[in-house]
């Protein structure tokens, strides 16, 4: 596809300096960029690729304007403009309307004509499958599954049933979404599984990454609100819900009833305990384990940064006799006549 330069500075809202006849068919980095590119640049750690660049033309902020050797597209946000001139120039496959010979439909489904049905999928009783929607190959929607207008199942998801997803929502390969949630009660020294009664709710406009699991809920709903984007890998446990335009990345786990407030980001490899609550715009730093609940914005980090072997080891011996430590402290400030700051621990 190719668009000129005057196109795209009108349509999202850029200054141009250039040619605005100057046409663009693909999206480059910096380094990687030819005559017929666009790149971008929002981090300053690769201003030094600009001076070099051969794209044809850059999307930019004002402050690096000066050192592009090109044309440019100025904007306050780089990123998300160059996200959206992507989104242009590398549209999604279209949806071919129909069904494909070998997909299984069930007579009581309701799919919309213009939806794609692609090969061997399966579509339970009661299934509603809206406009445009994409069901790629090897995708179960269970009985009463819903889909609204324009959502993608890439390929090979599972919908358990009841499970609804919002208009524009992607899920890619591998989610499963409304398994049963983990809830066993202990009885005489085993497990007694509890019934897990209620669905999965996901919003408007979400994105689910590769191989990502949301558990249906106990008795309520696990909800996923409008805008969540959640990465590759990540476990969400039963009756979680996640406001709307949070982000998760990689291999977060979220431990079941656990609340996380709106416009949250929470870093890589992260873990959640069961039954918190987490405020609006608080952000998880990577590899953090949260076991209680954040009533207030801001940034939160919750493990140490890795160390040399040797290090780690005699800081571990420091945590190990740091009881005994403050103990000491205690006795000696009691003896000084001094109020301590904690009291005594308790054997």
């Amino acid at each position: 596809m190719s668009v000129s330069l005057g196109e795209l500075a009108v349509r999202f809202g850029c200054e141009l300096r250039g040619d605005p006849d100057r046409r663009v068919e693909h999206v480059a980095t910096l380094a990687n960029a030819d005559e017929r590119s666009l790149a971008f640049l929002a981090n300053p750690r690769y201003r030094q690729q600009l001076v070099a660049t051969r794209a044809a033309a850059v999307v930019l902020g004002g402050a690096s304007a000066a050192e592009c050797p090109t044309a440019m597209l100025l904007s306050e946000n780089p990123y998300a403009t160059y996200a959206r001139i992507a989104a242009v120039l590398h549209p999604l496959p279209a949806v071919v309307p129909g069904v494909h010979p070998t997909a299984l439909v069930s007579p009581g489904a309701r799919v919309d004509p213009s939806a794609q049905l692609s090969a061997y999928c399966t579509i339970g009783e009661r299934v509603v499958v809206g406009a445009r929607s994409f069901i790629g190959p090897h995708s179960i929607l269970a009985e009463g599954a819903t889909l609204a207008a324009d959502v993608r199942l890439t390929a090979r998801v599972t919908l358990g049933p009841r499970v609804s997803v919002g208009a524009r929502s992607v899920l890619q390969p591998g989610v499963v979404i409304g398994g049963d949630g983990f809830g066993f009660a202990p009885e005489h020294g085993a497990w007694l599984k509890v019934p897990q009664l209620g669905t999965v709710r996901i919003g408007d406009d979400v994105e689910i990454g590769a191989n990502t699991t949301i558990d249906r809920g106990a008795i309520d709903d696990t909800v996923i609100e409008e805008g969540v984007k959640l990465d590759n890998l990540i476990m969400i446990g039963h009756n979680v819900r996640i406001g709307a335009h949070s982000a998760l990345a990689a291999c977060v786990a979220v431990a079941g009833s656990t609340t996380i407030g709106k416009r949250c980001m929470i870093g890589g490899l992260s873990g959640f305990a069961g039954h918190l609550t987490i405020a609006d715009d608080v952000v998880i730093t990577g590899y953090s384990a949260v076991t209680h609940s954040i009533g207030r914005p801001g940034v939160y980090s919750g493990t140490l940064p890795v160390e040399e072997a040797h290090a780690w080891r005699r800081l571990v011996a420091r945590f190990k006799r740091s009881g005994l430590l403050a103990t000491r402290v205690r006795r000696l400030e009691r003896a000084a006549g001094l109020k301590s700051d904690q009291e005594e621990p308790h054997d």
